[in-house]
């Protein structure tokens, strides 16, 4: 029989996940994998009872949630306090792209409780029966009146309510200032030439259709939402040509961004600006040609088997006082004007958080249309595997 052997990461690996678990970026259960601390936990639980999760004992919902959501999209200091108020625990799972999210949820079995859909998606997921209609009755921090319609009307289908606002927010880029002479760039067609030129390899792009075929859509002018078969090659080939310049495909782009592997990415918003907060160096840009303004909603999928705590957890991040903390924390803008008024003055004027209107004017928000069209899904396969 052969020992197993346990590979120790260093100090500074260590620090690498750890960041990134606070971040949102891992989730808990991959933390304690590649940190070693699961099997330690595991044994310790077993016989520390103190250690162990705690039952609810502010209501009857159990002693956990799952919470499916974005990269660098939470504070964690308010899933603490909701497991301090409640005894139930925030188990975060992490995805790339709403295709990741519809195809799991398709799937079945996912675990989900509560999960973060964009704008365009709820169409598909009234039409597939995977998410639950919300009972406004049990979401008494949820009123309507307070949000900003541009950013809640989506989560609205057939008039039953399936998602409550989260944030908004754009999809621009970041740029590593420090590598361009101190200068940001200002168009997709220069992403996409200087990423050709002195930044070859050193430039993201995201694992999702949306916003990569988006980009490189807006590059030639054409709609970030087009399906049409023409401006689909086009930016086909500018993706297939860029292709072998890259660092990396992925929505998970803030770490490369932070030690310098990268000095360009498709990025959003909130990311622009907590990467700009502590590296002033990155500057967050809208591209002139367009690209997206998107909304993100509170949603349970049909299949939640805890849908007591999932009600828990999104009346909970509704509090106008827990969501002003998040909003400090991702840097991502509220569409809910009781959560504004509770913001510091210096974020209302941020320009990164609330754009200029004539910035914001050019941007579309994504269709559903671009969800399920085949051509752009092959369209970004092939590009993957190119």
């Amino acid at each position: 029989m052969t020992k197993k052997t346990i590979d120790h990461i260093s100090k500074k690996e260590f620090m690498e996940k750890l960041e990134s678990y606070r971040k949102g970026s891992i989730t808990r259960r991959h933390f304690l994998n590649v940190t070693g601390l699961g099997a330690a936990a595991a044994v310790m639980g077993a016989s520390v009872p103190g250690l162990r999760p705690q039952p609810a004992f502010a209501g009857d919902i159990g002693d956990r949630v799952v919470l499916a959501t974005w990269p660098n999209y939470h504070d964690p200091a308010n899933f603490d306090a909701f497991t301090e108020a409640t005894g139930a625990h925030v188990q975060v799972n992490v995805f790339g792209s709403n295709e990741e999210m519809l195809a799991k949820l398709q799937a079945g079995a996912t675990g989900w409780d509560v999960y973060v859909p964009t704008n365009y998606t709820f169409e598909d997921y009234v039409k597939e029966d995977l998410i639950e209609p919300l009972d406004t009755s049990l979401l008494p921090n949820f009123d309507a009146s307070a949000f900003d319609a541009r950013y809640a009307e989506a989560g609205s289908v057939n008039g039953k309510l399936y998602g409550v606002p989260k944030n908004w927010g754009s999809t621009g880029m970041a740029v590593n200032t420090k590598h361009n002479g101190g200068n940001a760039i200002s168009s997709w067609r220069e992403f996409f030439d200087i990423t050709m030129d002195k930044f070859s390899g050193r430039t993201i792009v995201h694992d999702y259709q949306l916003t990569t075929i988006g980009s490189a859509l807006n590059a030639f002018g054409y709609s970030f939402n087009s399906v049409d078969e023409k401006e689909l090659a086009d930016a086909e080939k500018l993706l297939i040509d860029v292709k072998p310049h890259l660092f990396a495909i992925t929505s998970d782009y803030q770490p490369g961004m932070r030690n310098g592997d990268a000095w360009l990415t498709i990025c959003w918003s909130g990311d622009g600006k907590q990467l700009n907060t502590d590296m002033p160096e990155i500057a967050y840009v809208l591209g002139k040609e367009g690209g997206e303004i998107w909304s993100d909603y509170w949603a349970i999928p049909k299949s939640s088997e805890r849908k007591a705590a999932a009600y828990a957890l999104i009346n909970f991040m509704l509090d106008p006082s827990v969501n002003a903390k998040e909003v400090l924390a991702h840097g991502y803008p509220t569409a809910d004007s009781r959560t504004y008024d509770q913001l510091p003055d210096d974020l209302k004027s941020d320009p990164i958080i609330f754009p200029a209107q004539e910035l914001l004017s050019p941007l579309e928000f994504g269709a559903a249309v671009t969800l399920t069209d085949p051509n752009r899904a092959e369209l970004m396969a092939r590009f993957k595997s190119a």
